[in-house]
């Protein structure tokens, strides 16, 4: 058995554990036939929220322990979480929220973020699905494009952190609320996304020191505690790291980018599993 388990399924199978996988959207699943279940990558499911909500509100009913805690995933979901991290103190990119587009908001837009690049995107997104880098002009040329996009859909805009094209976006990832290790993702030429699926160059990184303090206030900050969290940070203009995004739910964890962290996930989940059962 342990010499058929995938990687990042060995540490695991070595706990006692036999993982499968089962796409979430797959119909008549017994969830009581688990002891957990943890959100892998169902990045398809902003597509159908409320389907998505309503089987993880299904296994949190059965004997299987849902991994995260579905209080965080409903929090976690829609990037207005930031929000509230903000409230509580945390440095996040500069943000405006709005619950749909309407002909004329662009120009205003401009007006209240500070830079002449904003981006907008989808309050409920994954893998910068439907989301657009614009300056003035582009924003003018795309506006129908826009206004279909966003027209009764929740959004958030933000100053395009310039930085990223060069620095790129860090994603440090903690399990059990400790720090376990990062990557840097720096987007393609004439690029902004930082997703390796849009050819992003991702590499693992030893965090300098204020990089780790920054995303330690961030999980600090987070009740109740995650079992793993990926935090994304970006340099802004002052030199302070912002948060980008705290990925609750269906991170990209890169296990592979560092030897150790299969087993740090591996027990983070099995200490947590073992402590609601």
């Amino acid at each position: 058995m342990a010499n058929r388990c995938r990687p990042w399924n060995c540490p695991l199978e070595a706990k006692g554990w036999t993982v499968d996988q089962v796409p979430w959207r797959s119909p008549d699943v017994d969830w009581n036939a688990f002891d957990a279940i943890y959100i892998g990558t169902p990045w398809d499911y902003p597509q159908d929220v409320n389907r998505f909500i309503d089987v993880l509100e299904r296994i949190d009913r059965s004997r299987a322990v849902l991994v995260n805690d579905l209080a965080l995933v409903h929090w976690g979901l829609p990037k207005t979480y930031l929000r509230d991290l903000e409230e509580r103190g945390a440095d996040i990119v500069p943000s405006h929220w709005q619950m749909h587009l309407a002909k004329g908001d662009l120009a205003a837009f401009f007006d209240r973020i500070v830079g002449e690049t904003l981006i907008i995107k989808p309050v409920v997104s994954t893998n910068a699905t439907d989301t657009f880098l614009l300056d003035r002009d582009a924003a003018s040329r795309q506006e129908t494009a826009l206004l279909q996009t966003f027209h009764n859909r929740a959004f958030v805009v933000q100053p395009f952190i310039a930085n990223i094209k060069t620095d790129g976006e860090y994603s440090l990832f903690y399990f059990d609320k400790r720090f376990s290790h990062a990557i840097r993702k720096v987007p393609k030429a004439r690029d902004f996304r930082v997703q390796e699926e849009h050819g992003a160059e991702i590499t693992a990184v030893l965090p300098e020191p204020e990089l780790i303090e920054t995303a330690d206030r961030v999980l600090a900050l987070v009740t109740p505690m995650p079992v793993y969290a990926r935090c994304d940070l970006v340099r802004g203009p002052d030199g302070r790291f912002l948060l980008m995004e705290l990925e609750l739910i269906e991170p990209s964890m890169y296990l592979r980018m560092h030897a150790d962290a299969p087993e740090r996930f591996a027990a983070a989940f099995d200490q947590y599993v073992s402590s609601a059962t």
